[in-house]
């Protein structure tokens, strides 16, 4: 296991490399040093593994054990991890130990977080026929299927921190929504005790207008917006949450004039920014206003935008991946960029889904073959390579279905992999069989 990067906690407070054989020893110091100075376990300590642990543990001889076990996270160790330590000399032998172990594992702690190196970076698709999950990962060849966990909600945030938040209809229909919160450990989502909020109501009642409902994070803040448009005008509304006061409070409203069909809102650095076709706005937090910005001016078939925010950029692109563009919200720039390469024969569906899967921008393409009558869908995921202001076909091999995304942003999550395992080999198999009658018909 490599080592942790060193970190500094405090001026008398110094972790060691986990490399260095005097740590063993020195790490059961640092935690009486940690526990004088009043500093919080670091990710050091978090990121052991469990031969470390129990290295630690050995080496220790019980005196400190009394003060690891609170800070060992039990409730996120696979079963056979569990019964390592528990089966450790030093643990079994001392009755009290391991009693407490069993009684934190039994308990669990469901607000922590997944440990450090043990997750991965997924895609999350529905299966339109099934309601199933698809997690992608195809730069890692990691396909896994999972019963659909979502509740019915008016809007999904993937948050930075790789946390996962949903704005849950309430059942009896009363106009309000209640923030729900993925938990890692179990696996679930659970009502995270936040006040809950007035759902918006249409400002239009005619069915063709646009009206969309988003949840995002800006700054660490949670926004829940809804846009409505139709001919003529249209507004943009906001509430954000006060984690001080567990209040929802009214942001200033965008007002429109003007014929607009569709519409995308999203955070890029600390701003959020409403963005269409031919006009946009965005959003000052600390001023509570709105401010006129360069729009994209895509020419499309179709008045439809999909568009991802990394850094200080913003990607978007038109219903047929012809036009790419990229937006320096410093410069207030657009910047064309290379689209859709080698089409060929292949024509749209959907339209194209940008999404960011560890730092990279990527698109899903639901593509079909123009020159053949009947069903001929095929999903390509391509990468941006922005040295060479190309895209390159990823190979990716999904399975045999429709999908449609979890929401208008990348619906991308950092998920815990031990949950997960009981899938993968299904799909790793699924994708070796592919692979093999690919090879067969070349």
């Amino acid at each position: 296991m490599a080592a942790a990067p060193q970190k500094c906690l405090d001026n008398e407070v110094r972790i060691r490399s986990c490399q260095d054989e005097s740590y063993l020893h020195g790490f059961l110091g640092i935690i009486g040093d940690l526990q004088k100075a009043g500093v919080a376990f670091s990710e050091d300590f978090c990121s052991l593994s469990v031969n470390q642990l129990t290295k630690i543990i050995s080496r220790d001889e019980l005196h400190h054990l009394p003060s690891i076990l609170p800070h060992i996270r039990f409730n996120l160790l696979t079963s056979d991890d569990t019964a390592a330590i528990l089966e450790h000399p030093l643990v079994r032998e001392n009755s009290g130990s391991s009693k407490v172990i069993r009684k934190m594992v039994k308990k669990g702690k469901h607000n922590l977080k997944p440990r450090l190196g043990m997750t991965t970076e997924f895609l999350l698709l529905r299966d339109i026929g099934t309601g199933d999950l698809l997690y992608m990962n195809p730069q890692k060849r990691k396909y896994i299927w999972h019963p659909d966990i979502f509740p019915d909600s008016a809007g999904t945030a993937f948050t930075s921190d790789y946390n996962i938040y949903v704005l849950e209809h309430d059942r009896d229909h009363t106009g309000q929504l209640s923030m729900f919160k993925y938990n890692h450990a179990g696996n679930e989502f659970e009502d995270v005790g936040m006040s809950t909020v007035s759902e918006f109501q249409r400002e239009y009642s005619d069915t063709s207008t646009d009206s969309r409902q988003s949840l995002v994070e800006v700054g660490q803040t949670l926004y829940y917006v809804a846009a409505d448009l139709e001919e003529g005008s249209g507004w943009v509304r906001m509430r954000k949450y006060s984690r001080q006061t567990d209040q929802w409070q009214e942001c200033s409203q965008l007002e429109l004039e003007g014929t607009w069909e569709c519409s995308a809102v999203l955070p890029c650095g600390p701003y959020l920014y409403f963005i269409m076709t031919s006009a946009m706005y965005r959003y000052d937090p600390s001023q509570d206003c709105w401010s006129e910005r360069t729009p994209p001016n895509l020419e499309s078939r179709h008045s439809f935008l999909s568009v991802v925010a990394m850094g200080t950029e913003i990607f978007c692109t038109d219903s047929d991946f012809n036009q790419t563009m990229v937006y320096d919200s410093e410069s207030d720039h657009w910047k064309k960029l290379q689209g859709w390469p080698n089409r060929g024969n292949l024509g749209t569906n959907n339209w194209p889904y940008f999404f960011l899967l560890e730092d990279q921008l990527h698109v899903l393409l639901d593509t079909y073959d123009t020159t053949k009558e009947g069903s001929s869908t095929k999903y390509l995921v391509y990468v941006y390579d922005r040295s060479a202001d190309a895209w390159r076909d990823l190979k990716a091999i999904l399975p045999d279905t429709e999908y449609y995304t979890l929401g208008h942003l990348s619906s991308v999550a950092r998920l815990y992999l031990p949950f997960l395992k009981g899938a993968q080999n299904l799909i790793t198999s699924y994708a070796i069989r592919q692979d093999k009658k690919t090879e067969s018909m070349a």
